[in-house]
């Protein structure tokens, strides 16, 4: 038996469980959120039939899981979901389109999370597209995702064609959130950037899909000279190397054109004929777009400004989940009696 033959087919018929697996687990899926949506229905209709308040749900509840002894998924709460559920999507129909594709409890967050039905569907698209967990859609609600993709200051327009240039800005984000950094107040850029590479995997995430890592203080020799870039990724969906670098100061004219040098060594030391422009992604602490847009309107490399959120910038909405020193203290207290 010839090895390589052999590995060939073990590999092809691999693949083909692994991808049958997958249709499985999504027809099982499915099956239960179009149960979950019809316990909501009928629930709903009797209700309205018979004048019943919520209280026959907890009743249904205790008869349904007597009956239905190890048959797992109806405690009163769910059931209090399933009725919302049907609520929220009236119509069967779209639940085949989207909604099915996703596991119930991201279901159940983004109905809790999300009002607007639209937003809801993007972000739902974006969760399948992307195969998030539930706690990863969470945080990506949170981080308001939705409202910083594309956001950032860039000249793609005018040195990128037309198709490429919109991928790209749809690529960018503003702000970048790295909540996920432990960092003291006197932290400086290789501090962060030590730290995005220890947290590789979260620093990944908040890039977005495409971005693969190729190193950090990457070298590169120009005249004799040594230049180090903060991080070099390859971006496999544009189709080109992209340059990070971190500021851990307010945006200043003269860091566009370092990093335009940056952009134009790699251009000709690394990148191969058959890829696109390599891009930039300046990540400040704080900037003014006016004064991006001034410093990038004659730069003729693709480059984008965005700033960097840690910690101890976080949005509202995340600040407002944490204790604050006068909360800490007092469960402090608490414990001491």
């Amino acid at each position: 038996m010839e090895l390589l033959a052999y590995q060939s087919l073990f590999s092809d018929i691999k693949q083909k469980i692994q991808r049958s697996q997958v249709k499985a687990a999504v027809a099982v899926n499915s099956e239960m959120i179009l149960l979950y949506w019809e316990i909501g229905k009928s629930i709903a209709e009797k209700q309205s039939q018979e004048g019943w308040s919520a209280g026959v749900i907890p009743q249904l509840s205790k008869d349904l899981q007597k009956d239905l002894p190890g048959t797992k998924g109806f405690s009163e709460r769910n059931l209090g979901r399933m009725l919302a559920f049907y609520r929220e999507y009236p119509e069967a129909s779209i639940l085949p389109q989207l909604v099915a594709k996703l596991p119930w409890g991201h279901n159940i967050l983004l109905i809790e999370k999300i009002k607007e039905k639209e937003l809801r569907f993007w972000y739902a698209e974006q969760c399948i597209a992307n195969n998030w967990s539930r706690d990863i859609l969470d945080t990506q609600v949170k981080t308001n995702l939705f409202g910083r993709i594309g956001n950032s200051v860039n000249n793609f327009e005018e040195t990128l064609p037309a198709p490429l240039s919109d991928l790209a800005n749809q690529t960018l984000k503003d702000p970048y959130i790295f909540d996920f950094l432990t960092l003291d107040a006197q932290h400086r850029e290789r501090d962060i950037e030590k730290q995005l590479i220890q947290h590789i995997t979260q620093f990944l995430l908040e890039l977005g899909k495409g971005f693969a890592f190729i190193g950090n203080q990457y070298h590169l020799k120009v005249a004799e000279s040594d230049y180090y870039l903060d991080l070099l990724f390859y971006h496999t969906r544009l189709k080109c190397y992209v340059v990070i670098e971190l500021k851990n100061t307010r945006f200043i004219p003269e860091y566009a054109g370092k990093l335009n040098f940056y952009l134009s060594a790699v251009d000709s030391l690394v990148k191969d004929v058959a890829d696109n422009p390599t891009i930039g992604i300046l990540l400040c602490k704080d900037k003014s777009n006016i004064e991006v847009e001034f410093a990038l309107r004659d730069i003729n490399k693709p480059m984008g400004v965005s700033e960097l959120k840690l910690v101890e910038n976080l949005p509202d909405n995340l600040k407002s989940s944490l204790p604050t020193i006068e909360e800490i203290e007092v469960e402090f207290d608490k414990m001491k009696k």
